[in-house]
């Protein structure tokens, strides 16, 4: 089978510190896995070296049946990712700001594309306000708007409900249920269960650098996964 994303035992090390351990991993087109795990599992290690970032210690990742060590930069063209650094430009407009990245992905019929995004994400009206005058939730949701401008069919989400109060997260929940239609691979990285589970096709706990749970959401009982979470974590699996 072709997966879209292929790990394969791979490690990463700091020294004397393992920041993953023998991680295997494998999605189709289309998925949404959600993985969780306590501060410093390694689950943005792992985003990292996913999106060509860093490179592993050891083991081997392919995006769409291709090594990552031997891309030329077209696949991290298809690769979005959100993390916790919104690289917005405080005093630019959406309009501005997206008009800045569509330029640096060479995206065509620019200024269509930045409307469409926009709507996307639910910033119509505020399109030409400073991006300053956002809250956080509008300001992650921009940066949405900024990784969907050349299309990705890959996308990373490092922590996206970081600083969201409840109305912003449910704003944030609905973009990434349409984020799912089509054939976009999804990998989100987070503390919130709830959120999680109602929206993955997939789920993972990641624990001191190991995957030490991965299944689909159709065979989780969703009842008891937060329990099951705890009970994985206080146990340690180290």
């Amino acid at each position: 089978m072709n997966y879209v994303i292929d790990c394969e035992s791979i490690s990463k090390s700091y020294g004397n510190i393992s920041a993953l351990r023998d991680v295997s991993l494998k999605l189709e087109k289309g998925s949404f896995l959600a993985i969780f795990g306590p501060n410093g599992a390694g689950k943005t290690t792992l985003l990292k070296i996913l999106s060509n970032l860093i490179k592993p210690t050891s083991g081997a990742v392919k995006i769409n049946s291709i090594p990552l060590d031997n891309e030329d930069g077209e696949i991290r063209k298809n690769i979005g990712v959100v993390s916790h650094n919104t690289f917005l430009y405080n005093n630019l407009t959406p309009y501005e700001n997206l008009e800045f990245y569509g330029r640096m992905y060479d995206v065509p019929d620019l200024k269509k594309r930045i409307v469409e995004v926009i709507d996307e994400v639910g910033l119509t009206a505020r399109m030409y306000d400073p991006v300053r005058t956002f809250s956080r939730g509008m300001m992650q949701r921009l940066s949405i708007a900024r990784v969907l401008m050349p299309d990705p069919s890959i996308i990373y989400l490092d922590e996206p409900y970081t600083g969201l109060d409840q109305h912003a997260a449910m704003k944030l929940r609905d973009i990434l249920k349409n984020l799912k239609k089509g054939d976009r691979t999804i990998i989100m990285i987070t503390h919130n269960i709830e959120r999680g589970l109602e929206i993955c096709t997939h789920v993972a706990i990641q624990v001191m650098g190991r995957i030490v749970y991965m299944e689909e959401i159709g065979k989780v009982d969703r009842d008891n996964f937060e329990s099951k979470y705890f009970n994985t974590v206080g146990e340690g699996h180290y």
